[in-house]
């Protein structure tokens, strides 16, 4: 079993190429992580997903702490078993779930009270029990717990949470368990204000962890804000460490953010957009519900070698979406991984060619020309 560990390869202004080690094997960075919140990626068996080139996927604490419950899945074999994923597993703590769930939920100094979105029931989480369930779920890639400052919020609320956040930090670095492989991250919080990000970044690295996440970002400040507290935040995180940026985001976030130095993303984007008839493709985003589509008989992206694209017509996959054929979302969803797995191959070659900037610049005329400041 490996250590965990992130070995640079190339860099290219900011951004970064490299190999993240773990105890369930190597992935290529920047990479980009399917969401898979329940213990399955919507829509996509273990081995489509593993066919779109993912090498990591996502779980999530608060949805499998409900159901069917950490302490089950740990009796079955731990979660790399019980979705048939191998592979690395990196695990949100759920602090943004309780966020936007449950809008009565209860917050002191120990953790938060929260009511199940399913039934109603309440529960209770600390760092401490957030830890033991990504332990009991056999994560590969552990997050500590932290409170996902609302946007907006004063200077004065986000310190407020980013502080409790960091202590709380502080309590999962003493609850995680040293493996082999294995990693606890911390998430610097903040809001969109440059000297608490510093101050969040600079707790964290004073505590010690094997990655830093950003987070706090997505949830309403727009995308200059976002690439703004990304140059404020990055700079003070450890250069031999890998950065993971926290649900994000469209392809042009991906973009923006490989620019400037995150090495990890996840986001429900490109799932959700598949189970809703939008495809992300190197002309834009199409929406294959358009009557447009309806005697289209190309496929969505002609650069693309995905089944929905090798396989079938635009006509088709109109057809299943106006017939609400279960299909047509899997098929769009695996052509939109796919499609997010290429951007990322194709950022990482870029960064090891020294010409990311100019790729960068190709990628974007074919969206229409579109620009990030």
């Amino acid at each position: 079993m490996s250590a965990f560990g992130w070995v640079a390869q190339a860099q290219d202004g900011a951004a970064r190429a490299g190999t993240l080690h773990t105890a369930h094997g190597a992935v290529k960075t920047p990479t980009f992580m399917p969401v898979g919140t329940a213990g399955t990626v919507k829509a996509m068996t273990a081995d489509a997903v593993r066919a779109t080139g993912a090498g990591i996927v996502l779980g999530n604490t608060y949805h499998l702490m409900l159901r069917p419950g950490a302490e089950r899945v740990a009796r079955l074999g731990g979660l790399h078993r019980f979705m048939d994923w191998p592979g690395p597993i990196l695990t949100d703590s759920g602090g943004f779930q309780i966020m936007s769930l449950d809008k009565l939920r209860v917050l002191d100094a120990d953790g938060v009270t929260f009511r199940s979105h399913l039934d109603g029931s309440k529960f209770r989480l600390t760092p401490e029990r957030s830890i033991e369930i990504q332990d009991l779920l056999d994560s590969t890639i552990t997050m500590v717990l932290d409170e996902c400052t609302a946007f907006p919020a004063t200077h004065a609320q986000a310190e407020a949470s980013m502080q409790m956040s960091m202590r709380w930090a502080a309590r999962c670095r003493r609850a995680f368990r040293d493996r082999q492989g294995y990693a606890l991250f911390g998430i610097v919080q903040g809001g969109v204000y440059a000297d608490l990000r510093r101050a969040s970044a600079e707790a964290l690295v004073a505590t010690g962890f094997e990655g830093y996440a950003i987070g706090g970002l997505a949830v309403g400040e727009g995308q200059a804000a976002m690439l703004q507290t990304l140059e404020a935040t990055i700079p003070f995180l450890p250069g031999d460490r890998p950065r993971y940026l926290m649900g994000v985001g469209t392809p042009d976030d991906l973009v923006g953010g490989v620019q400037r130095g995150v090495d990890m993303f996840d986001c429900v984007m490109p799932t959700r957009a598949g189970r809703t008839g939008r495809a992300f493709t190197s002309v834009g985003v199409l929406n294959m519900r358009n009557a447009c589509h309806a005697e289209d008989s190309g496929p969505i992206d002609p650069e693309c070698a995905c089944p929905a694209c090798a396989r079938h017509s635009r006509a088709y996959l109109h057809h299943l979406f106006k017939a609400q054929e279960m299909l047509g979302p899997m098929l769009l969803t695996w052509h939109n991984l796919v499609y997010y797995q290429a951007l990322m191959g194709g950022l990482r070659a870029a960064v090891v060619d020294g010409r990311l900037d100019a790729f960068a610049g190709e990628v974007r005329r074919g969206w229409g020309g579109e620009t990030v400041a």
